[in-house]
């Protein structure tokens, strides 16, 4: 079956989709796209779903849930627009919801239903969005989803960065299905022994996003990426709802058509890499995040800000772009834990006794890793209180 998926259209597009958008523009190695990345969760899904067989954690009553698991490690990426998350923060549909009809209709559907069961699509898109009542559902979205280890190792092996050490075998041997005592809901957690691989987890992810997936000069090009789409979509060059049918190349190609010059401008200038400068950067860890929030979900309250920093820093209105990249999280805490004496503890952003506190340590690495940014189509400097306070006063 799972050649059979592999050669439908809507997975052969991920070949053409690279795993980290614009990030080549940085670390030229980073070429390798979501096709590749989608056969390594499958992978990792099924030693996962083998080791929980083979240690009688998955029983002869799971039925067809295993084969669910292992189709929606391969398709979980399958809405993914162009050039990775960029455009999610101009606030289009989410890649999950794109997904649905690409899951739950067409060929994809029809291998599904033919290969694992009359609901099969439907069930696996409720595992991608995680909203999945299947004890397994964990393997694909949850704390310690298989689709987390392999984009980390793979990103930080293909950027040639050091930063992806996870210790994923004993990650994935540490894995059980246990009744979560918060919910009384079959699920999967962990054995305690694998908590030190779970930090491992937790310091890679920090590393990526401090090294790799923020690095200035990697949230410069997204940044002036999502205004290139933005006002090609206001001015009708492309649609939102076709967006997320192109791979890479061929957005860039439809977005050739247009006569508009900000477009054409943006365009030009990131093939051939003249990125906007940084005129101001400041830590989330100095600031008060939750005042700035609107960056990352206020398209139209940040245009507004953008037009009055160009101001303030006397430059034309779209020279200044805003960056405070989309509010994640540097771990999700919610499992349950198995100990050594059989009972079972939750492991959640409250922590746990007895174990590190991986809840704050996730919190301070997050805040040490965001940055909120200013940057210029030409190198300039802004001032902090200029810039805070033109924030300030932004509504």
């Amino acid at each position: 079956m799972a050649e059979r998926l592999l050669d439908t259209a809507v997975v052969q597009r991920l070949r053409y989709v690279r795993q980290l958008g614009l990030a080549h523009l940085v670390y030229p190695g980073a070429t390798h796209s979501r096709f590749e990345h989608a056969l390594g969760a499958y992978h990792l899904a099924g030693r996962a779903l083998r080791t929980l067989r083979e240690s009688e954690q998955i029983g002869t009553d799971a039925g067809d849930e295993p084969a669910i698991v292992a189709a929606a490690a391969l398709l979980h990426d399958v809405g993914h627009y162009p050039f990775s998350h960029a455009l999610e923060e101009i606030g289009v549909p989410n890649h999950e919801v794109v997904a649905r009809p690409l899951v739950t209709e067409g060929d994809v559907a029809e291998v599904l239903r033919t290969g694992i069961a009359p609901d099969a699509p439907e069930r696996v898109h409720a595992i991608i969005c995680g909203e999945s009542r299947s004890p397994l559902a964990g393997l694909v979205s949850g704390s310690i989803d298989l689709d987390k280890i392999d984009y980390l190792k793979r990103d930080a092996l293909m950027c040639g960065v050091p930063y992806g050490e996870i210790d994923e075998d004993r990650l994935i041997h540490a894995m059980v299905v246990v009744d979560d005592p918060a919910t009384g809901r079959r699920r999967v957690g962990i054995r305690d022994k694998g908590l030190a691989a779970l930090e491992s987890l937790l310091f890679a992810k920090y590393q990526m996003y401090r090294n790799v997936y923020w690095h200035h000069a990697c949230r410069s090009a997204t940044a002036m990426y999502k205004r290139l789409v933005e006002v090609a979509v206001a001015d009708g060059t492309v649609q939102v709802g076709a967006v997320s049918a192109f791979t890479d190349e061929g957005l860039l190609h439809a977005l050739d058509a247009s006569a508009n010059p900000a477009v054409r401008s943006l365009l030009e200038a990131i093939r051939t890499r003249r990125l906007y400068k940084r005129a101001f950067e400041a830590p989330a860890a100095h600031l008060d995040m939750d005042a700035l929030e609107w960056i990352s979900d206020d398209r139209t309250r940040t245009r507004r800000a953008e037009d009055a920093l160009a101001s303030a820093l006397r430059l034309p209105a779209g020279d200044v772009l805003l960056d405070f990249p989309a509010k994640t999280q540097m771990l999700g805490l919610d499992l349950p834990v198995l100990a050594r004496d059989g009972t079972v503890r939750h492991l959640s952003h409250e922590g746990m006794p007895g174990a590190i506190d991986l809840p704050r340590m996730s919190e301070e690495l997050y805040r040490s890793a965001r940055c909120l940014r200013v940057f210029t189509s030409e190198r300039t400097v802004a001032e902090r209180s200029t810039v805070l306070g033109v924030l300030q006063n932004s509504y």
